[in-house]
């Protein structure tokens, strides 16, 4: 339809462009008018053809060569048959159509010079597409021009970009996964082994104060089941599930409450533990998560801290209710500061900073936190930092 349309809106023009020139009797314009009619027609044939025949060629300097042919052609009908209409002579007419010869080789040069690079540029993005699939990623068309062939070169270059980076995002999630399930078999083989051979020391009557290894058990069976908690917490987390209560809460007295729990912990491996707070410092939330949180950082920097130095918990009310744990261990890595709070990352040897045996801790606060409407970070060193800030 549209090279019909198109067709007879070039005939049109055409006559209308004769009558202007050249003011034609009706004879003449009626005989133009036949020939129009007649190569209008030959062209919705050769176009019907070449539009069938092109797209199965194998080459598209071929087709864009065949193209230039064919408007030569059609280029040179059109004059011959109106010379014939000008009664020329037979001399002049032969001049006309070697010069029209001429024009046709000059126009499959062209026609050469045009394709070429054309097809040049096809051919990059042809066996770039091909390197992909052969699982190439870092294959690149290098095809750099403004028109569509430019444009579908961008856009694969773009697609192969992007392709890279979630392979080497699902390569970092898989050596995360495999890391943190390494580390989480470690955490239960510990106290299962030890359970163990309390067990069999108790069986075999081999405990001289039996009480005391019960009392040891239940300790490995509190462990246990902290990281079977911690594990289902996570889950729940990274399901979008976790529900918080909303609630004023004292962070200052629930930092104070987790030093007083954790003061064992920090006496066993020398280090002091400290609280400064800006009086009450109030937000909204629920008192148990947000305990476990503070609890779960000043655990970590317990973890890394020096004997025989402090760990500081600074409670301040400033752009909202703001909870800071220092220490003086090693810090987090610099690669690490961005994704200390992932799921999994934690579990890798590699960032033990920020890795409390199977590394859950920090994944679970920044869940919490989140869940609350604040934010979470580290800082960078001197020193391990962990802050985060919840609405006032």
């Amino acid at each position: 339809m549209r090279v019909a349309l198109s067709l007879i809106a070039v005939v049109v023009l055409g006559i209308a462009a004769f009558e202007v020139t050249m003011q034609p009797s009706s004879a003449e314009r009626a005989q133009l008018l036949i020939v129009f009619a007649v190569m209008a027609a030959s062209i919705a044939v050769l176009a019907g053809l070449l539009a069938r025949r092109l797209p199965r060629l194998r080459s598209l300097r071929v087709a864009v060569i065949a193209l230039a042919v064919a408007a030569a052609v059609v280029v040179g009908v059109a004059a011959a048959v109106s010379a014939r209409l000008m009664f020329l002579s037979v001399h002049d007419l032969n001049l006309l159509l070697v010069a029209l010869g001429f024009g046709v080789g000059l126009g499959v040069v062209l026609a050469v010079a045009i394709a070429d690079p054309l097809a040049g540029d096809l051919r990059k993005i042809r066996d770039t597409a091909d390197r992909v699939a052969a699982g190439d990623l870092e294959a690149r068309t290098g095809v750099d021009r403004p028109d569509e062939v430019g444009a579908a070169a961008g856009a694969i270059d773009g697609m192969v970009a992007q392709l890279a980076e979630v392979e080497q995002e699902r390569i970092r999630s898989e050596q995360s996964r495999r890391n943190f399930l390494a580390a989480l078999g470690h955490d239960l083989r510990t106290p299962l082994a030890a359970m163990r051979a309390t067990v069999e020391a108790l069986e075999d009557g081999l405990a001289p104060d039996p009480a005391r290894y019960l009392r040891a058990m239940q300790s490995d069976l509190d462990a246990m089941n902290h990281l079977v908690d911690d594990l289902f917490l996570l889950a729940t987390i990274e399901a979008g599930k976790l529900e918080v209560a909303r609630e004023p809460v004292d962070l200052a007295e629930l930092a104070d409450d987790s030093i007083e729990a954790l003061q064992p912990v920090a006496g066993r491996k020398a280090v002091r533990l400290r609280l400064e707070a800006d009086g009450s410092v109030t937000a909204l939330g629920g008192p148990a998560a947000l305990g476990r949180v503070i609890r779960n950082l000043v655990d970590n920097a317990i973890r890394y801290a020096p004997a025989d130095t402090d760990v500081v918990v600074r409670v301040s009310n400033g752009a909202g209710a703001l909870v800071e744990v220092e220490d003086a261990g090693p810090g987090f890595p610099p690669d690490l500061l961005d994704s200390a709070f992932e799921g999994f990352v934690t579990g890798d040897p590699a960032r033990a900073r920020a890795a409390g045996g199977a590394g859950l801790g920090l994944a679970i606060a920044h869940g919490v936190v989140t869940a609350h409407g604040g934010e979470i970070w580290a800082a960078p060193g001197p020193g391990g930092r962990v802050a985060f800030r919840l609405p006032a």
